[in-house]
C-alpha cells in the first residue's frame, strides 16, 4: 500500500450552463462515492461560485486555470486570490490545451505553479507529449522537461498532483494502455526520485488523464503508480461515479 490517497478530478472544460450543472451536482450529492478517493471537479470559471454552492462539502471545486499575479490590469484572467474567495481550493495548470490551443509556455506555467501555491491553492499540474512526439521516441524528453519547469516552482509537494495527459488521448477516444500508463508513471517517479527528493517521489500522486471511461478505468486504477485520474468528458456524465469508484 502506498498510503498515496486516490484522487479523481472531473475537467468540466468550456461545458456547461446552471442547469446541467445543478443535475450534475444533484447526481453527485445522492452518490455513494468511495470515502478513500478525493474528488475535485474543474468547472468554467464563471461557474465556480455556483458548482461550489451546489455540490456537497466532500466534493471539492477546481478553477481551469489562473495567472502569475495576484492583481491588476490583466483582462479575462482571474487570480488565486479570487479563486480562494468563491471557496475553491484547487487549480489546473497546464492542461495541454492551454499550451497548445492558448501558447502558454513551459515558463508561464511554472510561474503560475508557484504564485497558486504561495496563496495556498492546491495545483493540478499537467504534463503529457502530442502523438508525433511519442512517435519520434521522445516522450521522456517532453514530460521529464515538462516537469522540471514545474518542479522548479514547488517548494510544499503535499499541495501539488502531477497529471500525466498524453495529448493524443485527449478526447480523441484512444487511451494509453494500462501498461503505457503505468510505464511513463514508473519513469515520472525515477526522476522526481532523482530531481526532486525519495521522499516526494514516494508520496506525490501521479494521476491519469486521456479518454478515461467507465470502461477503462479499473484497469487503469489498478496499476501500481497510477493513483487517479483527470477526466474530461465523462465528468460531465453519470459514468463519472464509476470513475470515482474504480478503487472501490
Amino acid at each position: 500500500m502506498t498510503g498515496r490517497k486516490f484522487f479523481v478530478g472531473g475537467n468540466w472544460k468550456m461545458n456547461g450552463d446552471k442547469k446541467s450543472i445543478e443535475e450534475l451536482a444533484t447526481i453527485m450529492n445522492n452518490a455513494k462515492l468511495n470515502p478513500d478517493t478525493e474528488v475535485v471537479c474543474g468547472a468554467p470559471t464563471i461557474y465556480l461560485d455556483f458548482a461550489r454552492s451546489k455540490l456537497n462539502p466532500n466534493i471539492d471545486v477546481a478553477a481551469q486555470n489562473c495567472y502569475k499575479v495576484a492583481k491588476g490590469a490583466f483582462t479575462g484572467e482571474i487570480s488565486p486570490a479570487m479563486i480562494k474567495d468563491c471557496g475553491v481550493k484547487w487549480v489546473i495548470l497546464g492542461h495541454s490545451e492551454r499550451r497548445h490551443v492558448f501558447g502558454e509556455s513551459d515558463e508561464l506555467i511554472g510561474q503560475k505553479v508557484a504564485h497558486a501555491l504561495e496563496c495556498g491553492l492546491g495545483v493540478i499540474a499537467c504534463i503529457g507529449e502530442k502523438l508525433d512526439e511519442r512517435e519520434a521516441g521522445i516522450t521522456e524528453k517532453v514530460v521529464f522537461s515538462q516537469t522540471k519547469f514545474i518542479a522548479d516552482n514547488v517548494k510544499d509537494w503535499s499541495k501539488v498532483v502531477l497529471a500525466y495527459e498524453p495529448v493524443w488521448a485527449i478526447g480523441t477516444g484512444k487511451t494509453a494502455s494500462p501498461q503505457q500508463a503505468q510505464e511513463v508513471h514508473d519513469k515520472l517517479r525515477q526522476w522526481m526520485k532523482a530531481n526532486v527528493s525519495e521522499a516526494v517521489a514516494n508520496t506525490v500522486r501521479i494521476i491519469y488523464g486521456g479518454s478515461v471511461t467507465g470502461g477503462t478505468c479499473k484497469e487503469l486504477a489498478s496499476q501500481k503508480d497510477v493513483d487517479g485520474f483527470l477526466v474530461g468528458g465523462a465528468s460531465l456524465k453519470p459514468e463519472f461515479i464509476d470513475i470515482i469508484n474504480a478503487k472501490a
